[in-house]
């Protein structure tokens, strides 16, 4: 088909199973490396795999820290400069500060120093955007959209050497790159994908599509764009990756987003018309733009709960300061137990939450053990966890908390964006798959064990033959694997003794607790199984509880194994100690709560009243009110087409 008569883009109809065939697909099928987080769903605590504590290379550390160094100058100098309070009244970051980045070298972050970046491993860049991402949560997300999920990462583990010879100098020193997935109709559920990428001869491809909340797409020289290539004579089809030059003709920037938070967030909605695009910018195969895609994601979500360890920082900054000295009853809130439980909840959650994202993304630089589920696992907690300590500092600040930064400067006190840091961090919920999807995702992967062996059994489209194969499989995995869950070393007193030293809390006995608790999480996840077979996809609701426990137990072992390195190299060991502990007590109430939930709960009269709410039954409880978002579509069209609109790209140089 020729360039002159491009195939349209149509919705594809798909049905339930077929999205799940296709998301299926895309996943990593093999474990070829050990996960400390797949074995803790498994009811099997391998504390070896992250015990003693990974440590980076000296020459890691120096090149890491020296940035770090003149990063921190020249953030402190733009802060100095008003520029957090400038980038939340204009919605914009200026363009001053985007070259002061490229200058700093911040684009090529990850970017090997081969290709003029700065090499720095997972850790220094994750330490990089917490920094950057404490002044401007708008710059993090600028940095962080361009490197963990634009051009540079899914380049450097798919690209081929002219790819990266030819993109990854630019990508490290003056361009910048977005990531084009999601559309206007299409968000979690990739095989709807409608942009297509329609072959053109030999050597090129066809782009039409409209693309929706394109982060740095407003700004951006450089796209990953994922597209749809139609399967035909000679071309296996299926969602593909491309790099595409954001000023090709065809390419508009039809409008910036605008959010409740973020607001600097260089956010918009692309359209692709008849753009032609080298079939040398592919990247990959055909049809593996979504494994290329989610394999990007394993370390790439790091990057957002490390800008919510630096959100916990700020938060615990300003709660002791204030609290200190804000005076109610004779004495500083802090001292009121009300307030400071909530204090307490703020330094243990930072703690356990660097906790996690240090431990992860070291063992993501050491490559020696498959972190897929480690990495979703601190994206949802972060998320999480974030969210709830910017929600408590808002509360401890009381109506100041509520205030703009603005309005109490106006009126002569701090300026502190507690209401704005509380809007910032909602995004984080739903950026990089919102927490129903992780809940989700990790539940697969939480599950793979089981479906290894015993999918066959529940798959309607199987065969008896198939299916008595799998039965045979079961039988012997499981006659090994249950006799295990009975009894382990969390119930031996004296086990993990070196981490109750003399004068310290005994976080020996939480790990003991984790021991225990993995064990019977995997015998719930077993009894739900036999439960509700073919049915445990729809229990969102128990899966979601099974992985907030795993993801409470990784927390806690984290926090833990950071304790204990911290007071074997003499750093601050009393008092990490004491923070884990408070942590790991908190955090076994949640654990505690949540194995309640998974049997006791209200998810089957919560779909009857769905189905109500869905059906019109309850009407009547909506009277009384009026509705001030009008009549307009829910979903914008996204017909495939020429745009009517202007293009407001507007890259920064």
């Amino acid at each position: 088909m020729s360039a002159t008569q491009p195939a349209q883009p149509v919705q594809p109809k798909v049905t339930e199973r077929e999205a799940r065939q296709v998301a299926e697909a895309a996943r990593e099928q093999d474990w070829r490396k050990p996960s400390f987080a797949k074995e803790l769903f498994l009811g099997r605590f391998r504390l070896d795999l992250i015990h003693p504590h990974p440590l980076p290379a000296d020459e890691d550390v120096r090149r890491g820290e020296a940035f770090l160094a003149r990063l921190r100058v020249f953030c402190e100098n733009e802060l100095a400069g008003g520029l957090a309070a400038r980038i939340e009244r204009e919605a914009r970051i200026p363009d001053e500060t985007v070259r002061g980045l490229k200058e700093l070298g911040a684009l090529g972050m990850k970017i090997g120093t081969e290709y003029g970046g700065l090499g720095l491993t997972q850790v220094y860049y994750n330490k990089a955007l917490a920094l950057v991402g404490s002044v401007s949560p708008a710059i993090g997300a600028l940095l962080s959209a361009h490197q963990s999920i634009g051009v540079p990462q899914p380049l450097k583990m798919f690209g081929t050497q002219e790819q990266k010879d030819t993109y990854l100098p630019r990508c490290a020193t003056t361009a910048i790159s977005a990531f084009l997935l999601t559309e206007p109709d299409v968000g979690s559920d990739p095989a709807r994908l409608a942009t297509t990428a329609v072959p053109d001869g030999e050597d090129a491809y066809v782009l039409d599509g409209v693309k929706l909340w394109t982060t740095n797409g407003v700004v951006a020289d450089l796209l990953v764009v994922m597209a749809r290539v139609p399967r035909s004579e000679g071309h296996r089809g299926g969602i593909t990756a491309f790099v595409v030059e954001a000023d090709s003709p065809g390419i508009t920037v039809e409008h910036r987003n605008a959010f409740m938070g973020l607001r600097g967030l260089e956010n918009g909605v692309t359209r692709l018309h008849r753009v032609r695009v080298p079939a040398a910018q592919r990247i990959g195969a055909e049809g593996a733009g979504l494994k290329i895609a989610l394999t990007t994601l394993n370390t790439g979500r790091l990057s957002l709960p490390a800008m919510c360890v630096g959100a916990g920082k700020w938060c615990l900054k300003i709660a002791r300061e204030w609290s200190g000295v804000r005076e109610q009853w004779g004495r500083p809130v802090a001292r009121h137990e009300a307030v400071g439980a909530k204090i307490s909840f703020i330094a243990a959650t930072t703690f356990a939450l660097e906790a996690v994202v240090d431990l992860a993304s070291q063992m993501a630089d050491e490559d020696r053990n498959d972190i897929r589920i480690e990495a979703a696992l601190a994206k949802l907690y972060g998320s999480e966890m974030a969210w709830l300590m910017a929600d408590e500092l808002v509360q401890i600040r009381g109506g100041r908390g509520f205030e703009t930064a603005e309005s109490l400067a106006a009126r002569g006190e701090r300026a502190v964006p507690a209401e704005q840091m509380l809007r910032d961090l909602r995004i984080n919920r739903i950026f990089e798959g919102s927490t129903e999807i992780m809940h989700l995702l990790i539940a697969r992967e939480a599950v793979d064990a089981h479906l290894s062996v015993a999918g066959d059994l529940i798959d309607p489209d199987k065969a008896l033959a198939d299916k008595a194969k799998a039965g045979a499989r079961a039988t012997g995995f499981y006659a090994r694997w249950l006799p295990k869950l009975a009894t382990g070393p969390g119930q031996v007193p004296g086990t993990y003794r070196e981490f109750h030293p003399a004068g310290h809390p005994d976080l020996a006995t939480h790990l003991r607790y984790v021991e225990r608790g993995a064990r019977k999480l995997a015998r719930s996840t077993f009894l739900a199984m036999a439960r509700w077979q073919g049915r445990m996809e729809t229990k969102q609701g128990f899966l979601g509880r099974i992985v907030d426990i795993g993801a409470e137990l990784f927390a806690m072992s984290a926090a833990c194994v950071r304790a204990e390195h911290l007071r074997a190299t003499g750093e601050h060991g009393r008092e990490a100690y004491q923070l884990a502990d408070a942590f790991c007590r908190q955090s076994r109430l949640r654990v505690e709560e949540l194995f309640g939930r998974l049997w006791a709960n209200t998810d089957d009269l919560d779909r009857k009243v769905v189905e109500g709410v869905l059906g019109g039954t309850y009407t009547w409880l909506e009277e009384g009110v009026l509705d001030p978002s009008g009549d307009g579509p829910w979903i914008a069209d996204a017909a495939p087409g020429p745009s009517p609109h202007e293009n407001v790209h507007r890259p920064l140089r």
